[in-house]
């Protein structure tokens, strides 16, 4: 949506950007990796937004100097003969090797890459993308095992997991009994691997977070809480 003069010769000292929304009936203000939306319902003039973002100026250039430092310090992985690579507890690292075929083999703390002397890519995108595809594949094996095994225990059903990188949100379980992860949780300690993992199955049972829910989680998840905090803090370096 494209703001009317008044709006755009206002001096804020970031950019914003709108959506509307008919099911809204209040507007909010996300900040989401350093960038602000502006929630609205339709019925909302574009003065009234722009009262609206002034009085939240204050909060807003503070969130977005806190994500901002968290952006900065988001590792730049490396894509050569010896990059390290966190998973779960430990940490791999890279064996690259050229071969007849493309392929990924872990070897204790070794992640062996064979790159295809007939791929038209480069080394580094060779890497990269057969990487992904190897850390995709285990996520979705260890998540499927974890998931199935914790709600066996709970006389709970999950009716199937998938995995996917999201922008927002670590996991997901529907109604129906849907479970879906972000695979990149596998870059991550082993006890926020298994917080997650029961966070989603307590959803089973309780489609909400309400006290009962978080009742649940910590029944099955003690140390939940610590785990929380530590996905918060630092989710966003849990990147490839």
């Amino acid at each position: 949506m494209h703001l009317d003069k008044e709006m755009a010769d206002r001096p804020f000292p970031f950019e914003f950007s709108i959506v509307r929304s008919a099911r809204r009936r209040t507007s909010s203000i996300e900040i989401r990796n350093a960038e602000v939306i502006l929630r609205a319902p339709p019925g909302i003039s574009e003065k009234q937004l722009l009262i609206f973002v002034a009085k939240k100026q204050r909060w807003i250039l503070e969130k977005i100097a806190e994500q901002t430092r968290r952006i900065n310090t988001v590792p730049v992985r490396d894509y050569q003969q010896g990059g390290c690579f966190p998973y779960l507890d430990g940490v791999l690292t890279l064996q690259i090797e050229q071969a007849a075929g493309a392929g990924v083999l872990r070897q204790d703390n070794f992640l062996r890459v064979q790159l295809s002397r007939r791929s038209r890519l480069t080394d580094e995108e060779q890497t990269r993308r057969l990487v992904a595809g190897w850390y995709q594949q285990q996520a979705l094996t260890l998540l499927t095992e974890r998931t199935h095994a914790l709600a066996a225990r709970m006389g709970l059903v999950a009716r199937n997991v998938s995995v996917k990188v999201t922008r927002s949100r670590w996991g997901q379980c529907t109604t129906r009994g849907d479970i879906q992860y972000n695979w990149y949780i596998v870059l991550a300690p082993d006890a926020i691997v298994d917080y997650l993992v029961a966070h989603e199955v307590c959803h089973l049972r309780h489609h909400n977070h309400s006290a009962a829910f978080w009742s649940l989680v910590e029944q099955v998840c003690p140390e939940w809480r610590q785990s929380r905090q530590w996905l918060r803090n630092q989710g966003a370096h849990l990147v490839l």
